[in-house]
């Protein structure tokens, strides 16, 4: 069992059609051996962010030469090429649309290939449907362990983007924005402790968020610290402050959601009313 490959899928497919079913087809009819593993096929429709987000915060716990095949294609059958990424422990299939920018951010070392070896794909290829038709074989011939260069020539210029990032407005105040809402309804900021050191300190006081039309005073470090009906700050798993509630979906209570303006208020600032 050690032994078997490992293929991950991340889409934005959801569970209603047949796309992912018909990508394990694919990849088991050309290694039946593969262990296949579904990180998330939620991924909000299009949202190329949204998987950049998913995919970087999974990869990394998969054994090595796990290869990782992300889908979230708005441009399938246009000029964007399919590409070919590899670190040092994993690989990734994906269109070049910036999906693993983040993956990227994160490797020291990745070597980017443009594939253009047809004779892996699936013929005839379809214009709408290149995850089952070029994504899923290739994978499966990776997982094979066929030599990453038969796939084709490495590239230098490839589309990758910065997740955005907190702006200081003043000296006591620090404007970020909701990334994401996830399956509880917690609303996941990109603001990190590096960004805000004294909000994520043991104890810390003197602070409001303010988030649309509320205000939060309490960070916990637990979900269950939270009094019901209370909506808080908490350091999240994926390393970014959340807006929660214990039991509860914060996006409901604050009516905030992805794209929402995050005002992290300090010191004698936060004393003196919003000032956000």
């Amino acid at each position: 069992m050690s032994n078997r490959p490992v293929i991950t899928l991340t889409t934005d497919f959801g569970n209603n059609d047949h796309f992912v079913g018909t990508l394990k087809g694919v990849i088991l009819e050309i290694v039946p051996e593969a262990q296949i593993v579904d990180i998330c096929h939620s991924v909000q429709a299009f949202d190329v962010l949204d998987g950049a987000l998913t995919i970087s915060q999974a990869y990394s716990y998969f054994p090595t030469r796990t290869v990782h095949l992300v889908v979230v294609d708005p441009g399938v059958g246009t000029a964007r090429r399919p590409i070919l990424a590899s670190s040092d422990k994993y690989h990734f299939i994906a269109p070049d649309n910036g999906v693993l920018s983040l993956v990227y951010a994160r490797e020291e070392r990745m070597h980017v290939r443009h594939i253009t070896s047809e004779h892996y794909f699936l013929q005839p290829v379809s214009n709408t449907f290149h995850a089952r038709d070029i994504f899923a074989p290739v994978a499966a011939y990776l997982a094979k362990e066929v030599d990453t260069l038969k796939f084709g020539d490495e590239v230098q210029e490839y589309v990758r983007f910065s997740a955005p990032k907190p702006k200081a407005v003043d000296a006591n105040r620090l404007r970020g924005v909701v990334l994401k809402v996830d399956r509880f309804g917690n609303l996941i900021t990109n603001i990190t402790p590096q960004d805000a050191p004294a909000l994520f300190a043991a104890g810390a006081k003197g602070f409001k968020i303010v988030l649309g039309s509320h205000e939060i005073t309490e960070m916990h470090s637990v979900y269950a610290e939270g009094a019901p009906g209370e909506v808080f700050g908490i350091l999240g798993s994926m390393g970014f402050l959340e807006i929660a509630a214990n039991r509860g979906a914060a996006v409901q209570l604050t009516g905030a959601g992805k794209g929402t303006d995050v005002t992290v208020v300090l010191g004698e600032a936060a004393a003196a009313g919003k000032g956000a």
